[in-house]
C-alpha cells in the first residue's frame, strides 16, 4: 500500500483542502506548503520583477527543510499526503527569474536535490483557468487577487511539460471542474475512494490513467 501521496495543481485549485481531506479521513501527516509564511509573496504578486527572487528562495529553503524532516519521519507514518512536488519548485522559477537568478538557482537546486523523497503516485488536480480564478477568488486571499489568467496557463503548460518527462512514480491527472469536495460529502467521499484506490495499487471504476500511457498525453486544459 502506497504510504506518500503528492497533490499537485494550479494555485487555488483545491490541493490543500484535499489533502486536509484525507488528514481527517485517515489521519495522514500533513507536509503542506508554506505559503501564508512567505514574507515576499504579497510583494512578489504585486512587483514579480523585483522580489521574484527572494520569494523563490525562501520557498526552494522552506520546501527543502520539509523535505529533510520527511526522509527521517516518513518510515514511522503509515500515510503521508503532501500539497506539493519538491520539484515543481523549478516550475515557478523558469516562470519569474531572470537569467542570472536561475543561474544561481540552480546552484541551490544541484546541491540540495539528492536530499528528497520521490513520492508513491502524484495526483494532479486541474480545472479551466475561469474555475480556477473563480476558486482563488472565493478564497479571498489578498496576496492571489491580482493573479492573472495568462500566468495561471503559462504554469500549467509548464506542469505538463514536467510530467510528459516525469517518470520517477506515477502521475494521474484529474479534472476537478465539477468536483466540490469541501462542501459536498458525495464528493468527498469519491476523492478518498479515488485515493484509496490508487494507494491499494486498485483504481477504483473510471479512475484516471496514469498521465504518460499513450492515451494521456495531452493537457486537460490550456
Amino acid at each position: 500500500m502506497s504510504n506518500y501521496i503528492v497533490v499537485e495543481g494550479l494555485i487555488g485549485v483545491g490541493k490543500t483542502s484535499l489533502c486536509r481531506l484525507m488528514n481527517r479521513r485517515y489521519g495522514a501527516k500533513l507536509v503542506l506548503e508554506p505559503c501564508e509564511a512567505n514574507p515576499f509573496l504579497a510583494s512578489f504578486y504585486a512587483d514579480p520583477e523585483h522580489y521574484a527572487f527572494p520569494a523563490q528562495m525562501f520557498y526552494l529553503a522552506s520546501r527543502y527543510q520539509q523535505q529533510i524532516d520527511l526522509l527521517q519521519k516518513q518510515l514511522f507514518d503509515p500515510i503521508t499526503v503532501a500539497d506539493y512536488l519538491f520539484d515543481k519548485d523549478r516550475i515557478f522559477a523558469e516562470q519569474t527569474l531572470n537569467d542570472d537568478e536561475m543561474d544561481l538557482y540552480n546552484r541551490f537546486t544541484e546541491l540540495l536535490s539528492h536530499h528528497v523523497s520521490i513520492p508513491d503516485f502524484i495526483l494532479f488536480l486541474d480545472a479551466p483557468t475561469d474555475i480556477v480564478l473563480g476558486r482563488i477568488a472565493r478564497r479571498s486571499i489578498d496576496a492571489e487577487q491580482v493573479i492573472e489568467a495568462s500566468y495561471l496557463d503559462a504554469l500549467r503548460a509548464r506542469y505538463y511539460r514536467l510530467w510528459d518527462n516525469w517518470t520517477r512514480c506515477p502521475v494521474y491527472v484529474l479534472d476537478t471542474s465539477k468536483l466540490n469536495y469541501v462542501d459536498n460529502p458525495e464528493d468527498a467521499d469519491y476523492m478518498c475512494s479515488l485515493i484509496e484506490g490508487y494507494m491499494k495499487h486498485s483504481p477504483i471504476s473510471g479512475a484516471p490513467r496514469p498521465y504518460l500511457q499513450p492515451d494521456n498525453q495531452k493537457s486537460l486544459f490550456g
